[in-house]
């Protein structure tokens, strides 16, 4: 496989989504992501105006879930959510897509949902989350489908909260269903640069991780290869 000269570092959205995460732990992962170029931190929403002031004047982007991980809110909730972690900083946004709503066949919802974070989003970038363990093969089109009709700019495979994870075959099924100009995220144990490389030779644009280090660190070494 032939490996950008940069290595994986652009790729990453290194990642700390625990409920648990403390104030300094955040700020350690501004550190690391800083130190190791990452493209940005991804984090909860209350942690990004922390975020945003550490890494200003800097090139790594802050990004925010917004109705995680369950994507169960009211619109109005994501859409709320989503506008006040622009204002305070937020390049990107990852929304957990209405589940229930897809598997009801209420694509109406599921479609109006989107579109009202993007509306929110006021141009920053928007990334939905269709939590792949949890949806058949037509789910997973469908899915994959009305996010691009609702503006969105990439589909990610998952939270990492709802078991599974990046694989492969999803991320090879979302970029058949997707156009050209979408984007795919992977997501959810990406635990090897071997793997993660697999990953962004199937069509993923960007990774969603929290071993980012791990992996940039291994990345020449024969555990990663």
């Amino acid at each position: 496989m032939n490996k950008k000269p940069e290595g994986l570092s652009p790729f990453i959205d290194h990642t700390l989504l625990k409920p648990e995460a403390t104030h300094e732990q955040i700020l350690h992962l501004c550190e690391e992501a800083l130190k190791f170029e990452f493209f940005s931190v991804c984090v909860n929403s209350s942690y990004v105006s922390t975020c945003a002031q550490f890494l200003k004047n800097s090139n790594v982007k802050v990004c925010s879930v917004v109705g995680f991980p369950l994507g169960a809110m009211n619109t109005l909730a994501k859409a709320y959510e989503t506008a006040l972690a622009v204002k305070e900083g937020a390049h990107e946004i990852d929304m957990v897509l209405s589940i229930g709503a897809l598997k009801s066949k209420n694509y109406d919802y599921v479609l109006a949902d989107i579109q009202a974070v993007v509306q929110a989003a006021r141009g920053a970038t928007v990334k939905v989350i269709i939590e792949t363990s949890l949806l058949n093969q037509e789910e997973k089109v469908l899915a994959c489908q009305i996010s691009e009709r609702a503006g969105a700019h990439f589909v990610k495979t998952s939270t990492g909260f709802s078991g599974g994870g990046a694989t492969l075959e999803d991320i090879e099924l979302m970029k058949k269903s997707c156009g050209p100009e979408m984007k795919i995220k992977a997501s959810g144990g990406i635990k090897s640069s071997k793997q993660a490389w697999s990953l962004i030779a199937a069509g993923a644009h960007r990774l969603g991780t929290s071993s980012g280090v791990t992996l940039v660190q291994n990345e020449l070494s024969t555990e990663g290869y």
